[in-house]
């Protein structure tokens, strides 16, 4: 493999066994001269099978041939005396000859058109026709004040008039002359438009019309303002030609689509751009495409499309079936030009994970009236499981539904599917089963109609059984992403169908397929590769019956281009002239073929001849060359060629004349060999090299100006000019390409500009890693990494710090090992900080920069020093707890243990072991040490340290136990210890904690554990002790006693008992201070959340606001409101409540009282608010019944009525005296009346009636007889109202048995008692504490609404008969009282 580069005549001998790599043009007319060739027929072979993957093959490089005779020839051809130079002749006949050309083809295409209508008009049919668009109108886009010209063509019988518009309205071109221009020659309508404006554009419309109807053709003319000087597009005027005119145009591609990858179900677009002179909108070039040189037709599966500089095939649905190699071949003027690229479509994910791939290829052959042989070909299984058998499933014609045909997957790839209906239409698909699932459905077969059998031929095969594996595998370098396979076939190919090739990444495990469609040929193009990886290939071969066993798999293989000769060196400048020498500069060759670069080559000559000339004899390894011995003020050009060890590459284009003249100015000269580095999204870094003429004084600076490209408009980066030779640009666009270019700058000015560099895209490579810190896990190095995403063999890592080149330094150290490259620092320190940057050589700029601040490497040397100073880490330092026992465990836990480890506990300074009452242990997979004291006394107090040794690395953490510290832990141990002693009887699991329930009743439980049923249970409060009423059960572990209606004489210390021959255990419970308040609290958050909303209730004292719930006290936080200002107890504002409620009295309200009141009812944590807007009706009628109410106790206080004094029934003998006295009272003075039998007593000397000081009255009976038995009453009245009091009085004779008393019952009623409405029920159970009467209205928040209730009639006394006693009511009945009155019930509680 190695290159020899001699001078002169043995410059063109290089020797070498690699083939120059070359991209091939197809041309069905040129062919291309043939090439020389002396490879070997591995070689041949391989140059084959790259033509069919539209892969570059390999040829013979053509080295560089000089001879003596040769130059002569050349020098012949060169014409003496010429006044310009040859160059300038040549450009100029080149453009005269093109437009010469150009002038005749289109001067043929006019006449063509013209023969073609003439043609037209002279075999049109006279029948009559309605108006036709033959040429439709085509939409145009031109520049400003230019002229457009929209031409159609119509026919139609009789000849249809046509009439234009714009944006719908007539065009006339008399309302602006000379704008329009409207032209009709042979059926060729016209509309011309001059000079346009951008308000020209508009949609433009041609109406057709005849007496048999009317067409219409529309087209939009777009007008555009340029920046410059805009070009005016002629070609409006060819109409639409046909086919033929193709093959007359000049297409050049540009732009081709590469190798590309697909995955099921997916889509992807094939485009080519290219070149078409002349470009005729009417005509595009005709385009055909073609997979695995079959032709495809545009359809639902493919799209075509060409036109706008670019050919485009779009495949909307993927499958396996489409991978393949597409070419797109054009026909062009000398023939036709192809570009082939081929397309891999990867399986989709499986339904089921392990499921086998879709099977490819399905197709429907031997259609018959009855059943379709079905023939598909198996899918590439490399990772899953074998596939066991197919389903094939069929659909009719006009339905979605697919039918599975076979019960049983069939084993073999065919299948005949019977049962189908003859004249029907079915598709036909297939599903891969294995033991992981089904796979996906394949692509449907084409439509096929079950009729009689066709001529056709079935698919059998002769041979049963699948093919024997394939030979040898061999693979070769290809390009720097894909490698050549190729192999021998199989010795019993058994009706082969192709080949499933697979890889791996050498010492993997894991095999992936190379392709998913069975490819016919033994020979393939893997694509997709990671550059610079090696793989192993093999190969199956594939028939109807399944997939042969693997071939033996090659040898490994890099990924890394074929070695050729390099490409030619370009941007070549003049860096430096003193009038009889020029120094140059150039760029390395875009490839250098596999190899390095180990020499270039120059050329020159006179400008003015063409005649070249050698300049150096042997090869110039760097990119600089300083050309002695010319003569001042000619201009001569140079060209390089660029060699290696496969030979001398192509000579670059000649540069640009170059003035042999000294340069003498004070400015410095071009910085040159500008180049790129770290290429991201949004910014790059580009570097460059000193200019070699430095002026009249140093350069002290530099300064970058970008453009993007296309753009002759540079920008300046950086205002002030920087001293290094590299700057970081940020701020781009991603995508976006841009070009740059240096000034250097002295003490004199600005020099002038290096030359532009390439252009360079803002967009990162695929897979960019970044430069990456770190410590080494093993060493504690301090290293900076780069992963490279893509080597070559003869890739280098180049580091630098600050951009300037590091190489052999004593402070770092440089380790490359396959992709990677690791830059170490010996003995790191400030010295180092900077930026450090890497560039990998011989890639697409592969390279990376990192920065090292102070703090990044400080936080680095820690790191470092931990890991050559190992200690093992800890999760938790030494620590201690106090088990249940009283035991104490001291423990530590390591984040990682060996088994190999030691430790050591040490106590105040000595060593302790395992022993009696100490025990020592460790565990591996914790990483926890512990040391458990089983008996822990005040001689325990000190320091306790574990040192630790696990290898090389070692830690010790200390516990210094003494003081207050040592005190609580022996406190803990000593109750740890009672604690245990106390559970051997029966004890309280849980102490006495309280829980309130929902009716608001304190609950005092605990929890018991080790009882039995001889245990006893007992409750007492300050010691006195409480009997409750349900007995305890000890035995369910649970023990409450409740406390109902709790308040603040409930406080005080409560005591549980627990007690058997066992021992016995206490527990207290102290309700005060901070326990009763949260008791409080908790009855206040659930009385407040069952509080109802505020009830009005009116007394004869006022207006009081009722707020019920389960349970009220006046410990609980209640605050009442008034227009949001806090209510305090008053004479006027009285506060209170009961067990069930809580109230708020408005005494002898006024209109101040009017508006919103609201309770707050707080349990520390929540706050429970009822409100009730006592103003407006609610308000009115609230204060008439109060003003009702306390009228009626006014006259209820100051009625007539009887105190006291008179018995019910009095017995009396005959003959005795009867005195009947009592006290009355009333205000104003009442009434008496006595009555007997219900007839008033009359006072005589019988009976006598008085009525003493307006208190005392008294009836006195003398000397009673018989008659005097009867019925008496008393009757109290003044004007608010009396009763009457019965008493009943029996005479017996002397002798008599004395007779049982009797009340007397009155024969008719005097009045109708008036009764009492009773108070509205209570909701809850009457509290102890006396309630004031409530009153007869009851409103309900937040509208008082009072029902009006009949009234009760007041009863009148019967109308006394004559001579009839008047009727006394019965004892206690109230006279009536006359004021109305509301009957409101209390709603009932909520």
């Amino acid at each position: 493999m190695a290159s020899k580069v001699t001078a002169r005549s043995k410059r063109s001998q290089v020797q070498t066994d690699y083939a120059y790599h070359h991209s091939r043009c197809v041309h069905s007319v040129q062919q291309t001269a043939a090439r020389k060739s002396s490879s070997y027929s591995a070689s041949q072979v391989q140059a084959q099978a790259t033509e069919a993957m539209a892969e570059p093959a390999y040829t013979i490089p053509v080295f560089r041939q000089r001879t003596a005779d040769e130059g002569t020839e050349e020098y012949q051809r060169v014409s003496t005396n010429v006044g310009k130079g040859l160059t300038v002749i040549q450009d100029e006949l080149h453009r005269m000859r093109m437009a010469t050309k150009a002038k005749v083809e289109s001067l043929a295409l006019q006449r063509e058109v013209k023969e073609m209508m003439y043609r037209r008009v002279d075999t049109s049919e006279e029948f009559p026709r309605m108006p036709d668009f033959l040429v439709a109108l085509r939409p145009h886009t031109v520049w400003e004040k230019t002229p457009v010209k929209l031409f159609c063509t119509v026919q139609g019988t009789p000849r249809p008039v046509v009439q234009w518009y714009k944006g719908g309205v007539p065009v006339d071109p008399l309302s602006a002359p000379g704008k329009y221009k409207i032209e009709n020659k042979y059926g060729v309508h016209g509309l011309i438009i001059s000079r346009c404006v951008v308000s020209d554009t508009a949609e433009y419309s041609a109406v057709a019309t005849n007496p048999h109807g009317s067409a219409t053709s529309k087209a939009t003319v777009t007008v555009k303002r340029p920046a410059g000087t805009g070009e005016s597009c002629l070609l409006g005027l060819v109409p639409h030609l046909t086919e033929i005119h193709a093959s007359k145009l000049e297409v050049t591609l540009l732009d081709r689509f590469s190798v590309s990858f697909g995955v099921e179900g997916g889509s992807i677009s094939l485009a080519c751009t290219m070149v078409v002179v002349p470009d005729l909108p009417n005509v595009p070039p005709l385009a055909q495409w073609y997979r695995d040189d079959k032709l495809l037709t545009a359809g639902r599966r493919a799209e075509m499309s060409v036109g706008g500089g670019a050919a485009r095939l779009t495949l909307p649905h993927l499958a396996k079936d489409d991978e393949g190699l597409y070419t797109l071949r054009i026909f062009t003027k000398d023939g036709t030009a192809e570009h082939s690229a081929y397309l891999f479509v990867s399986d989709a994910p499986p339904p089921a994970p392990g499921a086998p791939g879709a099977p490819v290829s399905a197709k429907a052959f031997d259609v018959n009236a009855d059943y379709v042989l079905v023939a598909w070909k198996p899918p590439n299984a490399v990772n899953e499981a074998a596939v066991s058998g197919f389903f094939v499933d069929r659909c009719e014609a006009g339905s979605d539904t697919w039918v599975q045909c076979n019960d049983a997957p069939v084993k073999v790839c065919k299948y005949p599917v019977h049962g189908l209906k003859e004249g029907r239409s079915y598709r036909f698909r297939v599903r891969a089963v294995n033991n992981a699932g089904v796979s996906r459905p394949s692509r449907g077969t084409d439509q096929v109609t079950a009729l009689d059998p066709a001529e056709s031929e079935r698919l059998q095969g002769s041979e049963e059984g699948v093919p024997s594996a394939p030979g040898q595998v061999v693979a070769t370098r290809n390009t720097k992403s894909s490698v050549f396979v190729q192999w021998d076939p199989p010795s019993h190919p058994k009706n082969l169908v192709g080949y499933y090739i697979d890889a791996r990444v050498a010492g993997t495990k894991d095999w992936f397929p190379c392709n998913h469609k069975p490819f016919k040929h033994s020979r393939f193009v893997v694509h997709g590769l990671i550059p610079g990886e090696t793989y192993t290939f093999r190969v199956q071969a594939v028939n109807v019956f399944g997939l042969s066993d693997e071939s033996q798999e090659s040898s490994p293989i890099s990924v890394e281009p074929a070695l050729s000769t390099p490409s030619a060196p370009f941007g070549i400048t003049m860096l430096s002239c003193d009038g009889s020498s020029m120094t140059l500069a150039w760029k390395s060759p875009a490839h250098c073929g596999g190899s390095k670069i180990n020499a270039y080559y120059i050329d020159k000559r006179n400008a003015d001849t063409l005649l070249w000339k050698e300049v150096n004899l042997t090869g110039v390894t760097e990119r600089l060359c300083s050309i002695d011995n010319l003569t001042e003020g000619v201009f001569y050009e140079f060209k390089i060629q660029a060699a290696n060890m496969a030979g001398v590459g192509v000579p670059s284009a000649p540069s640009a004349p170059m003035k042999c003249e000294a340069w003498t100015m004070d400015e410095p000269g071009p910085a040159y060999d500008l180049s790129f580095s770290e290429v991201r999204g949004q910014s790059l870094v580009i570097l460059w090299k000193a200019p070699v003429y430095t002026g009249a004084s140093a350069v002290t600076g530099y300064v970058v100006e970008m453009a993007k490209k296309g753009s002759s408009e540079f920008v300046t980066l950086n205002q002030e000019a920087v001293s290094h030779r590299y700057l970081q640009v940020t701020g781009l666009k991603e995508g976006e390409t841009y070009v740059f270019r240096v000034r250097s700058v002295n003490a004199n000015g600005v020099g002038k500009p290096s030359q532009a560099s390439e252009p360079v895209c803002a967009k990162p490579l695929p897979g960019t890693q970044e430069l990456v810190a770190g410590v080494d896990e093993e060493t504690g190095d301090i290293f900076l990494s780069l992963e490279a995403c893509e080597i070559s063999e003869t890739s280098k890592f180049v580091w630098s710090k600050n951009y300037r080149a590091i190489g052999d330094c004593p402070r770092v150290a440089v380790t490359t090992k396959g992709r990677t490259s690791r830059l170490t620092f010996t003995n790191p320190d400030k010295d180092d900080l900077g930026r450090y940057s890497v560039v990998v050589t011989d890639t697409d700029g592969v390279s990376a920069s990192h920065t090292l601040t102070e703090d990044a490497l400080n936080t680095m040397l820690e790191l470092s020093y931990a890991i050559q100073h190992p200690v093992v880490p800890l999760k938790h330092g030494l620590n201690y707890e106090v088990l249940e026992k009283g035991h104490v465990r001291f423990w530590l836990q390591a984040v990682k243990l060996s088994p190999s480890v030691s430790y050591r506990v040490i106590v105040n300074d000595k060593e302790v072991h395992s022993g009696e009452g100490i025990k020592i242990s460790h565990d591996v997979a914790s990483g926890v040490i512990q040391m458990t004291l089983d008996h822990f006394t005040r001689a325990n107090e000190g320091t306790y340290t574990v040192q630790i040794h696990d290898g090389k690395a070692k830690t010790q953490s200390s516990l210094v136990l003494v003081g207050d510290v040592f005190k609580a832990a022996l406190k803990e141990a000593e109750f740890q210890r009672k604690e245990h002693i106390r559970k051997q009887g029966p004890h309280f699991s849980e102490y006495l904690y309280f829980t309130v329930t929902e009716d608001c009743t304190v609950m005092l439980a605990c929890k018991v554990a080790n009882v039995k049923k001889e245990t006893s249970f007992h409750w007492y409060k300050e010691d006195d002790e409480i009997v409750p009423e349900t007995p305890v059960n000890v035995m369910s572990g649970a023990v409450a006693l409740p406390i109902p209606m709790f308040s603040r004489k409930d406080q005080g210390v409560f005591k549980a008992v627990l007690s058997d021959d066992r021992g016995k255990d206490t527990s207290l419970f102290d309700i005060s201070g901070n326990v009763f308040d949260d008791i409080i609290n908790a009855i206040a958050k659930i009385a407040g959340a069952s509080a109802s909303e505020l009830v009005l209730q009116c007394t004869p004292e006022g207006i009081r606001l009722q707020c019920y719930m389960n349970y009220y006290t006046e410990e609980m936080k209640t605050i009442w409101k008034h227009r949001e200002s806090k209510i305090a107890s008053s004479e006027k504002m009285r506060i209170g409540g009961t067990a069930e409620m809580a109230w708020m009295q408005i005494c002898d309200p006024s209109d101040k009282e009017k508006g919103s009141y609201s309770i707050e009812i707080s349990d520390g944590v929540q706050t429970h608010t009822r409100a009730f807007d006592l103003s407006g009706q609610a308000y009115t009628d609230a204060y008439e019944e109060y003003l009702r109410l306390k009228a009626a106790a006014f006259a209820e206080k100051n009625r007539g009525r009887v105190v006291g004094g008179l018995p019910d029934v009095v017995t009396i003998m005959e003959e005795k005296s009867l005195s009947l006295t009592c006290t009355v009272f009333g205000d104003p003075t009442p009434e008496v009346s006595w009555f007997k039998n219900e007839q008033e007593v009359a006072c005589n000397e019988h009976t006598k009636v008085t009525f003493e000081g307006g208190k005392f009255a008294s009836l006195v009976i003398n000397k009673v007889t018989p008659d005097d038995s009867g019925k008496y009453s008393i009757n109290v009245r003044n004007k608010y109202g009396g009763e009457f009091v019965e008493i009943t009085v029996s005479v017996y004779r002397q002798g008599e048995k004395l007779p049982e008393p009797k009340l007397g019952q009155p024969k008719a009623p005097a009045a109708a008692a008036i009764a009492t409405p009773p108070p509205p029920r209570s909701p809850a159970t009457p509290s102890k504490t006396p309630t004031p009467a409530p009153s007869r209205m009851s409103v309900k928040s937040p509208t008082p609404a009072s029902t009006p209730v009949p009234k009760s009639p007041t009863p009148t006394p019967r109308s006394p008969a004559p001579k009839s006693p008047t009727p006394t009511p019965s004892r206690g009945v109230k006279s009536p009282t006359p004021p109305r009155f509301m009957k409101s019930p209390t709603p009932p509680r909520k």
